[in-house]
């Protein structure tokens, strides 16, 4: 009886790109940082969904159903339209401004969504033509 060994590092990433579609590997290069974002959906009763992400049109396509993983909250409330997108930097950023988002009452997100700005940043949804 003869054991093989698995020679691959546990935590070494392959450079070649996935079956699944990996294609943001280029070359044998780790992709760049993805800018994040956050963002607010309106869903048909007019309720307002604040998130985070590192693309937009993926995750929308997610809270639709028509890719796993959306939010639970958002599940059979379509349809799901995004009201604003503001690019925000890093992941770090996006959290602490969702955070600060969620505690507003609607009113407030209503006018942030009026506005298309929140503090310094402003809506990038057109440039994204979601």
């Amino acid at each position: 009886m003869s054991i093989s060994t698995n020679t691959a590092k546990p935590h070494q990433r392959s450079t070649q790109p996935s079956a699944c579609g990996d294609s943001a590997l280029n070359n044998g290069e780790m992709p760049s940082h993805a800018p994040w974002y956050l963002y607010i959906i309106e869903n048909k009763a007019g309720q307002l969904y604040t998130g985070i992400t590192n693309n937009p049109e993926r995750r929308i396509r997610q809270h639709r159903g028509e890719l796993v993983g959306g939010a639970k909250a958002l599940r059979g409330k379509g349809p799901l339209v995004f009201k604003v997108i503001f690019q925000v930097g890093d992941k770090s950023t996006a959290a602490r401004l969702e955070y600060e988002v969620k505690q507003l009452p609607k009113t407030k997100k209503l006018a942030v969504v009026a506005a298309a700005s929140f503090k310094s940043y402003y809506c990038v949804k057109a440039s994204l033509n979601l």
